[in-house]
């Protein structure tokens, strides 16, 4: 199945790239969550407008990544407080990326999308500092020390 991709693709491609996959992937996975669409003739002309987009935000996004790692990264201290269960630094719930990008925010930072918060694990489940990456751009990570504190 040959389909046009909207949306960047981990392993496959990035928006306006042709590309050539297995039936039930295109159909199941790719067409349902809008990630790409059928490649057609007219589709085909508007790859042409999509990369032109996207080039135009690239390199303006670059130099906002870069503003953004230096406001993320001069932060004095970002600390989220959350319940505990005891003693033993363990929590109740876990610390997810959403709380981790509100974290940020209310520390004076920028507004950062949650789907570009890499925590250490798929989250954290203990107090004390950990090391979170913010990928802002395909060239340019943030990393900062999230203070976990239990309330």
């Amino acid at each position: 199945m040959k389909l046009i991709l909207t949306a960047d693709v981990d392993n496959l491609g990035a928006p306006g790239d042709t590309v050539e996959v297995k039936d039930g992937y295109g159909r199941n996975y790719l067409l349902p969550r809008g990630l790409a669409i059928v490649a057609t003739r007219g589709a085909q002309k508007q790859v042409e407008g999509i990369r032109r987009a996207q080039e135009a935000r690239a390199v303006r996004g670059l130099d906002h990544a870069k503003e953004l790692k230096e406001a993320i990264e001069g932060l004095e201290s970002v600390s989220l407080s959350v319940k505990t269960a005891g003693d033993s630094g363990k929590l109740f719930g876990s610390v997810t990326a959403a709380d981790v990008a509100g974290a940020i925010k209310a520390a004076g930072g920028p507004v950062v999308d949650k789907r570009i918060v890499e925590l250490p694990k798929a989250h954290i489940k203990a107090t004390g500092k950990h090391i979170v990456v913010v990928k802002l751009h395909p060239d340019v990570t943030a990393k900062f020390t999230l203070n976990v504190v239990g309330a």
